[in-house]
């Protein structure tokens, strides 16, 4: 349990927390959610130690192993895999151990450190790391590549390995959907959803947290807000919550209105001048309540051009890639005002490919490429923010654009960008990479384009600008390609979607639900298809038996089965026992999630709750302990008596 206990947090002049109170209990996945400068990313320096609160108590257990996503990007000279497993620091410390031992040929250290690595699940690490490296889009030939030789976005994904690699009791996760693509966000998601420690989270993805988390901790006025669910359910409550606050509000001025005017009319006079005093008394007890606030500052639109052709652009038999690399083959796309298409497939298949193909940036290798003479594209890249000049304000970008438009107009304009005042004269080299973001999507703004393309936009930017965002391409006119891993920004504001895979381009017939299920079939498929591949050899070896020796053959096969029937029954039993003391687990852990458990009044529930709770954990580890060894003693059976 992590208990925060009137915490207050102060950086410079900048009060982040202020007297805050939160209990976050073990197994509870929290996402973090607040506006830019909230105090998100100073929350998890004090979880990690690295700041200390200025008042209050802060609690976390004895023992706890942290495991959080590093933000810096290494160089190194260290393979993929080797950095990875670098997470595992136990794991290092026992091989460096292990080491030494053979170095001094301490044979009785060295059983003991074989020992120490099996309990820790060594032997298995590499593979572990592996899956967690393809499972983020890794391919098999990049495991062995230094971290030196991949771009910053990768070498992201390889901190957020490295964390999922180190064992933990409570990890910590900071925008880990960043720069990674659909298929990896659904990988993580479903990694995220079976990790079995706490889980604190920010993100700025809905659809991720809707589909992760089991709460919700905002972050506002310099408290800690906790809600039971995900995003959506958070938005819910705390729009009642706030519509309850501006009523009590709107009846405590209407209260002190009257207080001021009793006092005013009748001070004065010595036969009220006591109850005058009573009501000023009330006016100082009276603990003021604060207006609700939900604006937002962001309402950009996208304008289209004035001019529209149709079709606007189209490409006809063409074939996209690199040089003499063709990465798609055979491509036909027309694009016509009002289309509005979300790009699918896997990572490398070619999405990227497509879209410099569309805007140009990348020659054809072959078939044509047709745009109209009122054709005006917007642009936004994955390394857009890398194309801004550093050392020029945003209203600089846009005079740039338009050196006639007023100073007055661009700064209306980009106050709906949230550059107000001062703010849109200020250098983008002191900007966040949200602002950055934003500086960008004005630009493009700013030029009117009939034809939209977007690969991965809301990369850096926060919640309030994915909904202005959101806004904004839905009520566009022109043509709409997204690319994006944002699935609630996908959801609405695309109609169809192309999937972009096995060298081709073609329409899905599906919702993002059925993509899941897509990539997934892809999965197996691979996994078959690898598995075929090792077993040629003994198919042919079937092929050739004779009757007697098939005939022999199936009575070896039900002499094992028969064998190994007592232990698989066994280890069915045991995995229904764990099933339902987690489900026991759950229901209590459900339970200890309602903060009216933590009353007086419940002291003994909770105490019997809190017993209960250590004796199914307990069970669970002795149960999971049997089926292990269970497990273990099959796949030894199976091993002596081969293949079924």
């Amino acid at each position: 349990m992590i208990q925060f206990q009137q915490v207050s947090l102060q950086r410079g002049h900048n009060i982040l927390l202020e007297q805050a109170d939160l209990t976050l209990h073990s197994g509870w996945k929290v996402g973090l959610v607040g506006a830019n400068g909230a105090g998100k990313s100073s929350l998890f320096k004090l979880l990690l130690g690295e700041l200390h609160c200025d008042n209050g108590d802060f609690e976390l257990p004895g023992g706890l192993r942290i495991s959080h996503m590093a933000q810096e990007v290494p160089t190194s000279d260290r393979s993929a895999l080797d950095y990875v497993l670098d997470g595992d620091y136990k794991l290092r410390s026992i091989q460096q151990e292990l080491a030494k031992a053979e170095a001094d040929h301490d044979m009785n250290r060295l059983g003991e450190l074989h020992a120490e690595l099996d309990n820790h699940n060594g032997y298995s690490a590499e593979s572990r790391a592996a899956q967690l490296l393809a499972g983020l889009g890794f391919s098999h030939n990049d495991i062995t590549r230094s971290v030196k030789e991949f771009s910053g976005g990768w070498r992201i994904r390889l901190n957020l390995a490295q964390a999922l690699m180190c064992p933990s009791d409570l990890l910590l996760l900071d925008e880990p959907t960043n720069h990674l693509d659909l298929d990896a966000t659904i990988w993580l998601e479903q990694w995220l959803r079976q990790y079995p420690g706490m889980l604190i989270l920010i993100s700025h993805d809905r659809d991720f947290l809707d589909n992760v988390v089991s709460h919700i901790t905002h972050i506002e006025r310099n408290k800690l807000n906790l809600y039971k669910g995900g995003y959506s359910a958070f938005e819910i409550q705390r729009a009642d919550r706030l519509a309850q606050q501006q009523s009590a509000f709107e009846k405590q001025q209407q209260r002190i209105g009257e207080i001021e005017n009793f006092v005013r009319r009748f001070r004065a006079k010595a036969t009220k001048a006591k109850q005058a005093q009573s009501r000023i008394k009330e006016l100082e007890r009276m603990e003021k309540i604060a207006p609700a606030h939900i604006d937002s500052p962001f309402s950009f639109k996208f304008c289209s051009a004035d001019k529209m052709s149709s079709p606007l652009l189209t490409l006809y038999d063409a074939q996209c890639g690199y040089d003499d690399s063709v990465i798609l083959d055979k491509t036909s796309l027309t694009l016509t005002p009002g289309a509005r298409i979300g790009l699918l497939g896997p990572n490398g298949a070619g999405k990227s490919t497509l879209v410099k193909s569309l805007v140009g940036d990348l020659e054809l290798c072959n078939g044509e490429r047709h745009e109209s003479d009122n054709l005006q594209i917007g642009y936004f890249a994955q390394h857009q923010l890398e194309a801004l000049d550093m050392a020029a304000s945003p209203l600089l970008h846009i005079k740039r654009i338009s050196p006639n438009a007023s100073e007055q107009e661009i700064r209306d304009f980009l106050g709906s960008f949230g550059f107000i005042g001062d703010r849109a004269l200020e250098p983008v080299d002191n900007f966040s990479g949200g602002e950055k973001a934003r500086v960008a999507l004005s630009m493009i703004a700013w030029q009117k384009p009939n034809l939209l393309l977007m690969d991965e936009p809301t990369n850096h930017l926060d919640l309030e600008v994915r909904h202005a965002l959101t806004l904004a391409l839905q009520s566009f006119e022109g043509v709409l390609i997204l690319v994006s891993h944002d699935r609630h920004l996908l959801r609405n504001t695309v109609d169809e979607f192309l999937l972009v895979a096995n060298g081709k381009v073609e329409e899905f017939k599906g919702d993002l639900d059925d993509y899941q299920n897509w990539l997934l079939e892809q999965k197996r498929l691979e996994q078959k298809a690898e598995a075929e591949a090792f077993a040629p050899a003994a198919t042919e070896e079937k092929k050739t038996l004779s009757a007697a020796e098939r005939k022999e053959q199936k009575r070896l096969a039900a002499e094992r089965r028969n064998q190994l029937r007592p232990l698989k029954k066994q280890l069915e039993k045991l995995e229904k026992a764990m099933e339902k003391q987690h489900e026991q687990l759950d229901e209590i852990e459900t339970a200890l999630s309602d903060s009216s458990i933590y009353e007086e009044q419940n002291k003994d529930q909770l105490k019997t709750l809190l017993q209960q709770q250590a004796e199914l954990k307990q069970q669970a580890e002795q149960t999971e302990e049997e089926w292990m060894e269970q497990q273990e003693a099959l796949e030894a059976l199976e091993e002596e008596l081969g293949d079924v």
